[in-house]
């Protein structure tokens, strides 16, 4: 089961990774980034 979790939420990183790098807009980007932290330390098994 913490597989499917882990791989979910890799999955959802990488698409939030892709936003990030596509986004022209400064405002995008600094949302994207912000998603991105969380995600990166849930990713790591750091709560």
């Amino acid at each position: 089961m913490k597989i499917i979790y882990l791989s979910i939420l890799a999955a959802v990183l990488g698409l939030c990774l892709w936003c990030l790098f596509s986004a022209k807009k400064a405002s995008v980007q600094a949302t994207a980034a912000m998603v991105i932290v969380p995600l990166v330390l849930r990713l790591l098994l750091i709560n």
